[in-house]
């Protein structure tokens, strides 16, 4: 046998098997079949919506498939394998004996075309084209084509990634031939391409632009102080205010607050802790009193001479004095007027 016949032999040889489990598979949703020839057999696989028909009970069904194909079609040790389809809408072959069998039952061909579109495309298909071909209404036959989405018609493509059934409807009137054809959601088609988006270049970064920057993290980084409410700018100065105090710079030390231990006063001993309470404020104000220091005899200096009788002290870390003729505290370095001066 030459090559070219053994070629249509084979095709022949499929289109009949393909034929075969159409009639005896019909109620499990029968939806196409892959042929494979291995070193060890032939694989069959079969998809079908109930593998559970096709293999029956005890696996009754599957042995007289198996046993049909050796002895009939002539299959080198035919071995059989089913898979179930999780989405029938998009198989071709199911959706092609659906609309084949709504005809039967008297549906309008427009109608049935028409839903069967619907539900293939809701199903997420990329594109989907339903043909009909028949006697539909009338002696005279014609053709009707319902197309949505994308579909290739040509070339390699439009054989490895279109899905293809067909399925025949018998009426009174004569057959009815339903074609559907599918590309299956995720396909990668021929000659598709993507927008890529123009990037415009950075902008140089400047010194301003680097120390705002800079200032941001720093603040970003730095943990919040308790109290502290709001920080803002003002040119180049950073101000904050916080508890009972208005805006001020930053910088700017704050007084610190010393904390006055409370006494907590019981109903058997008031007096004690009134007493207590008391002598904290003694302290207290002893404390706040400035330090004071009386030198009997005058700070000598050796430009300026002080009358006797003079009083000193240092107040907040400045030495102040009084004496006769001065009779109020002021600095020590002051320069005194002497009788010459004023004249």
């Amino acid at each position: 046998m030459g090559i070219e016949r053994k070629f249509v032999q084979d095709g022949l040889t499929k289109a009949r098997i393909n034929e075969y489990f159409t009639k005896q598979l019909e109620r499990a949703g029968y939806g196409g079949m892959v042929i494979n020839r291995t070193p060890m057999g032939t694989q069959i696989t079969l998809f079908a919506e109930k593998p559970g028909m096709v293999i029956g009970k005890g696996g009754k069904t599957i042995h007289r498939l198996t046993n049909d194909m050796s002895y009939v079609y002539n299959i080198d040790n035919p071995q059989i394998d089913v898979q179930e389809i999780k989405v029938p809408e998009l198989n071709a072959q199911m959706m092609a004996n659906r609309l084949a069998n709504a005809l039967e039952r008297g549906w309008y061909f427009r109608k049935a075309g028409y839903n069967m579109l619907r539900r293939i495309m809701d199903s997420g298909a990329l594109g989907c084209e339903i043909v009909l071909s028949g006697k539909f209404t009338g002696p005279r036959s014609k053709v009707s084509k319902m197309v949505e989405g994308y579909i290739k018609h040509a070339g390699k493509p439009a054989e490895e990634l279109v899905d293809t059934g067909f399925a025949t409807a018998v009426k009174k009137l004569g057959t009815i031939g339903c074609r559907v054809r599918i590309v299956q959601p995720g396909t990668e088609l021929p000659g598709k391409f993507y927008m890529l988006k123009d990037e415009k270049p950075a902008a140089p970064e400047t010194p301003e632009a680097k120390a705002k920057e800079g200032i941001k993290e720093v603040l970003e980084k730095t943990p919040e102080k308790p109290g502290m409410k709001n920080i803002r700018q003002v040119g180049s100065v950073w101000e904050h205010t916080h508890d009972d105090l208005d805006w001020h710079p930053m910088s700017v030390p704050h007084p610190a607050v010393t904390a006055v231990p409370v006494t907590e006063v019981t109903e058997e001993e008031p007096a004690a802790a009134v007493e207590a309470e008391s002598t904290v404020e003694a302290k207290t104000a002893v404390e706040a009193e400035p330090s004071m220091e009386t030198v009997d005899k005058p700070v000598q200096s050796p430009d300026i001479e002080l009358p006797e009788g003079e009083q000193t002290r240092i107040n907040d870390g400045l030495e102040e004095h009084k004496h006769e003729g001065y009779d109020y505290w002021h600095p020590s370095s002051r320069t005194h007027k002497t009788k010459g001066d004023e004249n």
